[in-house]
C-alpha cells in the first residue's frame, strides 16, 4: 500500500511540475500587452499600470508587461480591437467600460463584439454610481434638477457609459431633465469643461470620486456636491446625498422601472477597471491569467500602491465576471425597450 500511494505521489508532483515548467515556458521571455480604451491619466489607466507589473511577478515565467492607451468611443475602439484584431493568445489583454454591454443588448450598429465570449481575466473593486454638480449653479439637490425650468448639462466620453445612462436612467424613473454633452475624450477632458463651465455635472463612479484628483481639491474647496449615487447602502463619506433607492421609493416608480435600474446599474458588478482577453483565448491561458492576476491584485505591493494614489483594491475573479458577462445579456424584451428609450435608440 505504502509503495502505491508512494507511485501515485510521484506521478501526481512529476504531473504538477511538468504543469509547472509548461507554464512558465510559454510566458518565458514573452510581453505582455494592456490596451486600456481611456487616456492616459483615467482610472481605467491607473488601475491597468498598477497591475501590469504585479502580473510579471505573478505570471509563471515573468513574463514583461506594457501599457498601451487606445481610447475612443468610451471603450469601444479598443473593445472591438481586443475582439476582432488581437490574437487568442494570452497575450493581448483589455481593460474596458463595464458598461459596453449595453451597446449590444441595443444592438448598436458599432458593436463588434460579444460580451460573453471574451476571456475574462479579473477586475477589481465592484462600483457604485454618482452623480456631481458644480457648486456654482442652481442646482443644490436632485430635486432642484427635477423642478428647473432650464436643465443643467452633463458631460459624457459616449453613449455607453455612466457618464451618459445615468442621467438619462434618473430621467426615466425619477422624472429629472438633464442636457448630455457627447464626445469628450476622457475624463479629465470633462472636468476641464465643467471648471470652464461648459457643462456643470457628470456621472461616473464613487471611487473615482473619491480615488484622485481634482476631486480631491474641489471637495476640500466646496467646488462640488453629489447630488445622487447608486449602491444597495449607504456610503458614510456623502451621508446626506440620497441614495437612489431611496428616490425610487419616494417617487413611487414602477416595478419594470426598478428592474431596468438593476440591470443598467449592474454593470458595477464588473468592477471598477475589468481585464480581459479575446475569445478563443485556450482555457489553460486564461487559467493562468486569473491566477496571476488574483496573487497581482491582492499583492501586499499593490494594495500598498492603490492606498498611496487614494484607490481600493477589491479582487473581482474572473470565473465570477465570466457568469455576470453571460447573465446580463439575457434581458427580457420589456427592458430592452426601455434601455433603448433611454440611449435613445
Amino acid at each position: 500500500m505504502k509503495k502505491g500511494m508512494s507511485f501515485c505521489l510521484w506521478l501526481f508532483l512529476l504531473a504538477c511540475g511538468s504543469q509547472a515548467t509548461a507554464q512558465t515556458a510559454y510566458y518565458g521571455g514573452k510581453t505582455i500587452r494592456i490596451v486600456v480604451g481611456y487616456p492616459a491619466g483615467s482610472a481605467h489607466d491607473l488601475w491597468a499600470r498598477l497591475i501590469a507589473p504585479q502580473l510579471t511577478k505573478h505570471v509563471p515565467g515573468n513574463p514583461n508587461t506594457v501599457v498601451q492607451v487606445m481610447p475612443g468611443a468610451g471603450s469601444m475602439t479598443a473593445t472591438n480591437y481586443i475582439y476582432g484584431v488581437s490574437k487568442p493568445d494570452g497575450l493581448t489583454l483589455g481593460v474596458n467600460n463595464a458598461a459596453l454591454y449595453f451597446a449590444q443588448l441595443l444592438k448598436q450598429k458599432e458593436v463588434q463584439y460579444d460580451w460573453a465570449k471574451f476571456a475574462w481575466v479579473g477586475s477589481t473593486t465592484p462600483s457604485s454610481p454618482l452623480l456631481y454638480m458644480w457648486a456654482d449653479t442652481p442646482y443644490k439637490t436632485i430635486h432642484d434638477v427635477r423642478a428647473a425650468a432650464v436643465p443643467p448639462k452633463c458631460g459624457a466620453t459616449g453613449t455607453g457609459n455612466t457618464g451618459y445612462f445615468l442621467p438619462r436612467l434618473l430621467e426615466e424613473t425619477i422624472g429629472t431633465k438633464f442636457q448630455i454633452v457627447t464626445g469628450y475624450q476622457g475624463g479629465a477632458d470633462i472636468e476641464i469643461a465643467v471648471e470652464r463651465g461648459e457643462v456643470q455635472c457628470r456621472a461616473f463612479t464613487i471611487q473615482v470620486f473619491y480615488g484622485r484628483e481634482p476631486f480631491h481639491t474641489w471637495r476640500s474647496k466646496n467646488q462640488v456636491r453629489v447630488l445622487v449615487y447608486g449602491g444597495k447602502k449607504r456610503d458614510p463619506r456623502i451621508p446626506d446625498t440620497p441614495l437612489l433607492t431611496e428616490l425610487l421609493d419616494q417617487y413611487k416608480t414602477t416595478d419594470l422601472h426598478r428592474r431596468l435600474v438593476a440591470v443598467m446599474l449592474g454593470s458595477g458588478e464588473f468592477g471598477a477597471a475589468p481585464m480581459f482577453a479575446a475569445p478563443g483565448t485556450p482555457p489553460e491561458l486564461t487559467k493562468i491569467l486569473r491566477a496571476g492576476y488574483a496573487k497581482a491584485l491582492t499583492s501586499p505591493e499593490l494594495i500598498a500602491e492603490a492606498k498611496k494614489q487614494k484607490l481600493e483594491p477589491g479582487l473581482i475573479h474572473g470565473d465570477e465576471i465570466e457568469l455576470l458577462a453571460k447573465e446580463v445579456l439575457n434581458q427580457p424584451p420589456e427592458v430592452i425597450a426601455l434601455m433603448k428609450k433611454i440611449m435613445g435608440e
